[in-house]
């Protein structure tokens, strides 16, 4: 876990427990660890499904999760409670809540439905402390809205935003509140100029990089099957913008997960 002596990577979001990856699971587990991701954290999108992504990370030493709903889901999963949250995600394995948030994009669940999972999961990542994992697409003000009315209302929570591709706005206000911002494959698209911008302006302590696999692979893999092993190549781009080395750019974006991430920092530290 000391990035000085040996810097590698963390990606901080990807879903292993997908079909895509069933086949060859171990390949790409060991396919990341070759390309220098030497952790990985497999995300939660149903509540009802959540034993699977808990197996995959029990399966491998180097693998964490998180507990949550994706709100995509959240109209035909069974609305949750904090307490139920929380309960599951005393397991050690499991290091986060969500992915929850607000998703206008696609209208898959109804609106309201979104909202009040999102602050349970809020509430869940509060009580617990550990990090929220926020989704937010075409929604980005009421994202904000339901974030600074639960920070004011019920005081601070650790998360981040994930696959972050909102303007600056949105990052000031996320890192206003003591949030990180991840960064995903999307940052080194053509048509992504205006997220490079952004991301010049986020505080280096506050940055993490991503997958969200198996989608957004970044270039030159755009268009495949996106993987674990793939965010050496977003990696590389954030450290281009920020104007600093691959190497110091791992060290910061893994010493920040792991400040986050404290429960994975306990755990791999009782592991050495």
């Amino acid at each position: 876990m000391d990035g000085a002596a040996q810097p590698f990577l963390v990606d901080s979001h990807c879903h292993l427990d997908f079909p895509e990856f069933q086949e060859e699971l171990d390949d790409v587990v060991a396919r990341a660890e070759e390309a220098g991701v030497a952790y990985m954290v497999t995300i939660s999108t149903h509540l009802s499904k959540f034993d699977q992504v808990r197996a995959v990370a029990e399966r491998f030493p180097n693998v964490f999760c998180t507990v949550g709903i994706h709100p995509h889901q959240a109209g035909t999963e069974k609305v949750t409670t904090p307490e139920e949250l929380a309960e599951l995600a005393a397991h050690p394995k499991v290091v986060g809540i969500g992915e929850t948030g607000l998703d206008f994009y696609y209208e898959r669940s109804p609106r309201d439905i979104q909202e009040t999972q999102f602050r349970a999961h809020i509430r869940a990542a509060r009580t617990t402390g550990l990090p929220l994992i926020v989704h937010t697409r075409d929604a980005d003000d009421d994202t904000l809205r339901v974030m600074d009315e639960e920070y004011r209302d019920g005081g601070p929570f650790p998360g981040l935003i994930h696959c972050f591709s909102a303007g600056p706005e949105v990052a000031e206000k996320a890192v206003e509140m003591g949030l990180y911002i991840s960064i995903s494959g999307i940052v080194t698209f053509k048509n992504a100029e205006d997220l490079r911008e952004t991301v010049k302006g986020v505080p280096l302590d506050r940055l993490l990089v991503e997958t969200d696999s198996p989608f957004l692979a970044p270039i030159p893999n755009r268009g495949k099957r996106n993987e674990p092993a793939f965010t050496a190549l977003t990696a590389a781009k954030v450290a281009e913008i920020k104007g600093i080395s691959p190497d110091e750019l791992a060290r910061r974006t893994t010493d920040n997960f792991f400040t986050l991430f404290a429960k994975a920092a306990e755990a791999v530290r009782g592991a050495e």
